[in-house]
């Protein structure tokens, strides 16, 4: 080993700089310039030297072995790639959803041992068992879930994009560097043939163990991979080579070094770049396409995904901890992304699915790099028919497409998207928090269509919702109040006057009048400033609000009054009736009816009268008793001189109700009519757009609508000649009614003439 005396006066510092920036060519381990100090050195001092070590190294065969087989697949330009088969074999991997297989399998091998060990013939049973783990596996793999299939694109065994290249091409020689002093080991780009057709080839290159994934940093690239990649698709352009990109990454590696260097930059200056290339890019999704450090390659003609790949804008964890506070909501997130490749072919994101084999990818890699490469070049021979121009325009409108949208669709104002309820506020005691308008709004509606529900179906109405709903609006009223009075800047003398008052009131003298005439003041001021405060909108909508729903539950509890005096009085009358002296008395009358009509076939005046006295009886019993239900009770007189010569009702009956329903029929063919159609839809239009307090002129429209409606219904039933002329003889049979039952037309007019009248007016 030679030596070389060392410089006493070379400067330290410099030789660790010089250290720091030279290579080792020349005498490993001292730097250039040192040497040349020290011949300068030997010069003016003869007892001073250098002293070197050299370094032993391993020979490289540069650039491959001389016995190198040119036979082999890719030929002597695959000796120059590090990618290697491992030593070793993976160890299999089972994920959590495959577990329920592992019984299967493990039955299978303990059969096939025992068959071993006894010698017995066990074929039929293994058959059925591997028939079963087959079905099972089919069912297991036709049924994913998003989630799922995210596991199997992260499985550690999955093939890698050099996995794919080696299995594809022809030949192939991997190109290095990015011309600025980097080349980041987590893209791999070069040139590769397939079927004697050239391509530039890059992706991202995930390890195949740890130490590989080290060295590739878990398949994230920095800044540098991203400008190697755009320095061979320029090449690529420049000698019009189509481009394929095999896409697997989490995402950009995001750390401070990245960030200063320019990740973001370099990712948008390669899709920049990649939109105006004149060659076809094709990009393939193997394994999980993250962000935008999978999109910095994806800007193609195509973009194809295998059947267990994802493609996704943030990690259905990262999705999950930002919306649901946790990643345990991890599975909800990656179905609400829609990341599968199934979906992102129905959002016309993705262009095409290669498929997988039972399994996923690393069941058989070599099957799924034959599909890659039969879509590879279906893709390709489609693109390279295509001129420069249509080419660009094929990609551009590609990613116009995307998110599509609909216009002139009428949305509801107050339809909200919410991806998660708003957590409840914490309430410190004795404080009231104050619900936003349009949940606030929500609620009403919800508790209005409940008290509809309620009355449509005869049960009682939720009074207690309806409660806790006024006692929330008052709660809630008298906080904007005190907003208003805080706002408008009168606070302090609201509270000096409120324990002044207090004072007064405590004393047993009688309150100060001009104490009276402050107050007074104060709340005229307060009054004439509120429509100026800034919450006056938000305090009148709640008063509104407060009196709609004071004023239902007043017709509610009406309501719920009258049903209960209606079900006690006909409680009442059926006691009444079952009662023995009621019963013997009409007993007895209808008896002697009978007997009489058997005999002659009429009444006699002296039986006419005995009905009419017990018809008084049995009324003024009726009164008493409704007296006792706190109800007053007045008795009509009828003007009919005698009861008994009423005519027939059920006739007079019959003949109304047949004549309502072609009065009906009548109405409902007016109502087809275009001209009435289209009157009583921009009726429902006018009123719709008043809503609940609308204008004068609004009004004046919906007046006049709904006459010029009347008016056509009016002209509609007056042409049809045969209707009038039933309703004329109906007229004449009722008047004749009336006068043969000698004044008992205030009942018939009511019950039959006057409602007769009204369907036709």
């Amino acid at each position: 080993m030679a030596t070389i005396p060392q410089v006493m006066n070379t400067s330290s510092s410099s030789v660790a700089s010089d250290l720091l920036r030279s290579s080792s060519n020349g005498i490993s381990g001292v730097p250039l310039k040192a040497l040349g100090r020290v011949r300068l050195g030997a010069i003016s001092n003869t007892s001073l030297g250098v002293v070197a070590k050299l370094r032993k190294g391993k020979k490289h065969d540069y650039p491959w072995p001389k016995d190198a087989d040119e036979n082999i697949k890719g030929g002597v330009l695959t000796h120059l790639s590090h990618f290697k088969p491992l030593k070793d074999k993976p160890k299999p991997v089972t994920l959590d959803f495959e577990k329920p297989l592992m019984d299967l399998e493990r039955k299978i091998i303990d059969v096939r041992k025992m068959a071993t060990e006894t010698g017995l013939d066990f074929s039929d049973q293994i058959m059925s068992l591997e028939n079963k783990y087959h079905q099972a596996l089919k069912d297991l793999y036709t049924h994913l879930t998003p989630i799922q299939r995210v596991s199997i694109a992260r499985h550690p065994n999955r093939p890698t994009f050099l996995d794919h290249i080696f299995n594809i091409t022809d030949k192939w020689v991997e190109l290095h560097g990015d011309r600025a002093g980097y080349d980041d080991p987590a893209i791999v780009t070069g040139v590769g043939s397939i079927n004697g057709r050239r391509y530039m080839f890059m992706g991202h290159q995930k390890g195949r163990n740890t130490k590989e994934n080290i060295q590739r940093n878990f398949g994230m690239p920095t800044p540098h991979g991203y400008r190697k990649a755009l320095r061979m698709m320029r090449y690529a352009d420049h000698h019009g080579f189509p481009i394929v990109t095999f896409i697997d990454t989490p995402g950009a590696y995001a750390d401070l070094k990245s960030e200063e260097l320019g990740q973001g930059e370099a990712i948008a200056h390669n899709l920049r770049e990649m939109f105006g290339l004149k060659v076809p890019i094709v990009s393939i999704v193997i394994g999980e396409g993250g962000s935008g450090g999978a999109l910095a390659i994806g800007c193609g003609n195509k973009l194809l995904m295998l059947e267990n790949a994802v493609f996704y804008v943030a990690s259905p964890e990262a999705c999950a901890a930002i919306l649901w506070k946790t990643a345990k909501a991890a599975p909800k997130a990656a179905e609400k992304l829609k990341i599968t490749a199934t979906e992102l072919c129905k959002l016309k994101i993705c262009d095409g699915i290669i498929p997988e084999p039972l399994g996923g990818a690393h069941a058989d890699s070599s099957w799924t790099s034959k599909q890659i490469k039969i879509a590879i070049t279906e893709a390709m021979d489609e693109l390279l028919k295509m001129d420069t121009k249509t080419l660009l325009e094929h990609r551009h409108q590609k990613f116009r497409h995307l998110g599509g949208f609909q216009e002139g669709i009428p949305q509801d104002p107050i339809k909200k998207v919410n991806m998660k309820k708003n957590e409840e506020p914490i309430i410190q005691e004795g404080e009231v928090s104050i619900t936003p308008d349009s949940e606030l709004e929500e609620e009403i509606e919800k508790l209005k269509q409940k008290i509809l529900k309620a009355g449509n179906s005869s049960t009682k109405p939720p009074q207690l919702g309806v409660n806790e709903m006024i006692e929330k609006l008052k709660r809630e009223i008298a906080m904007e109040h005190s907003a208003a009075v805080d706002a408008m800047g009168l606070k302090e003398n609201l509270k000096v006057l409120r324990e002044e008052y207090m004072k007064a009131r405590s004393s047993a003298n009688k309150v100060d009048p001009a104490l009276i005439d402050k107050i007074d003041k104060l709340s005229e001021e307060f009054s004439q400033g509120l429509s100026k405060a800034p919450n006056y909108g938000s305090l009148k909508y709640r008063v509104d609000m407060l009196k709609e729903l004071s004023k239902a539950k007043a017709l509610s509890e009406q309501n719920i009054k009258l049903t209960n005096l209606k079900q006690d009085v006909n409680k009442k009358f059926v006691e009444f009736m079952n009662q023995s002296d009621v019963k013997e008395k009409m007993k007895a009358l209808k008896t002697e009816a009978a007997n009489a009509e058997s005999s002659d076939g009429n009444l006699d005046h002296g039986l006419k009268e005995k009905a009419l006295k017990v018809k008084k009886e049995i009324e003024l019993q009726w009164a008493n008793v409704l007296k006792s239900l706190n109800l007053n009770v007045e008795h009509i007189v009828p003007k009919a001189k005698d009861f008994t010569e009423l005519p027939s009702l059920p006739e007079l009956k019959v003949k109304i109700e047949e004549m309502d329903e072609e009065i009906q029929k009548e109405m409902s063919y007016a109502i087809q009519s275009t001209d009435l159609r289209n009157k009583l839809e921009l009726l429902k239009l006018e009123v719709m757009k008043a809503g609940k307090k609308p204008n004068p002129d609004m009004i004046k429209k919906i007046e006049s609508l709904q006459k010029q409606i009347k008016e056509n219904l009016v002209e509609a039933l007056s042409s049809s000649s045969g209707l009038i002329q039933k309703h004329e003889e109906l007229k004449a049979d009722i008047a004749q009614a009336v006068e043969s039952s000698g004044g008992m037309n205030g009942v018939l007019k009511q019950d039959a003439l006057i409602e007769d009248e009204a369907l036709i007016n």
